[in-house]
Parts: structure tokens; sequence; C-alpha cells
């Protein structure tokens, strides 16, 4: 089995980038591979829904964050909160998150060093999905500078590699 990364934005969404996730996860899935995810909004948690369709197990699905689920779950509240995300979107993804560390513990894979969620603990975090893909697809809408740097690493480990790329206005 393969581990495929599957990684984008989390700010902006469309139905056409929602219905690529969707699609590349389950063609990842239906050759029998698992998929990494960041644990985030948007295209994480689109990739990780569509993958927990296709295993409620959650054996082939691997889950990396930057900081223990709690203080991870915590960090998306407090978005919320400060009206960058929705109440909803916040409570949405501790759902998913916590459904999966239910279901296979070993599939949620926490960074239990880092005390906060910021940009550092993101690239440290992209940096070990990156580490352990076996290939790697990325959803890169309006030239995200986070996408483009992840982009460059997966080239630069020579994995195999797909870029979907979107202008959301």
């Amino acid at each position: 089995m393969k581990w495929v990364s599957i990684g984008g934005s989390w700010r902006k969404m469309n139905k056409q980038l929602e219905e690529d996730v969707r699609k590349a996860t389950k063609e990842v899935m239906s050759r029998g591979n698992g998929i990494i995810s960041g644990g985030a909004l948007g295209v994480d948690y689109i990739a990780t829904d569509e993958a927990l369709k296709l295993d409620p197990t959650a054996k082939r699905i691997k889950i990396f964050l930057p900081t223990t689920l709690e203080i991870y779950i915590q960090h998306y509240r407090k978005r919320a909160k400060e009206g960058i995300i929705t109440e909803k979107q916040a409570e949405d993804l501790a759902a998913q998150l916590e459904r999966i560390k239910t279901n296979n513990p070993s599939s949620v894979i926490e960074n239990k060093e880092n005390k906060i969620v910021n940009k550092d603990t993101y690239t440290e975090r992209d940096s070990a999905i990156i580490e352990i893909a076996d290939e790697a697809i990325s959803f890169h809408v309006d030239q995200s500078l986070a996408m483009k740097e992840n982009i460059k690493k997966i080239h630069q480990r020579g994995i195999p590699s797909k870029v979907f790329t979107y202008t959301i206005e």
C-alpha cells in the first residue's frame, strides 16, 4: 500500500475544487492505497470525509497534526470565536478528527512537543507529511505561498505528484 498526501487550500473552496478532491481521494482509495492529510479545513477536511466513506475504520487514513488533538481543537474553536471560521466548521472538524481517533487511534499522528498552532508548526507538520508520502496530490488555490513551498518540497523529494491549480475569486 502506498500513502498519498492530499493537501491544499483551507481558505477558499468552490464546487469544482470539492468535486476534484473527492474524485482524487476515491481514485487513491480504489487502488487500495491510503491518504495522508493535515487535518485542516477545506481540502484536508473534504479528502478525509471522502476517505472515511470508503474506509470507516480509518486504517488507510493518516492525519498529521501540528500539536495534540486537544490543543488543535481548542485552536479551531478559538478561531471560530474570532470570526475567522464558523462555529460549525470548528465543530465539524473536531467531530471528524475525534471519530478517526476513536476508530483507529494510530491514524492520528499528534505532535506532543508543540503547544501552539502557528505558521511554524503548520510548516513542520507539512514537512512531516511530505517526508513519509509515497505520492502527493496538491490543490493549489490562488497561488498560495504555503502550497507553493510544499509543492517545491515534494518535487525536491522526487516523489510522484499531481498539481491542480485553481483561481477562486
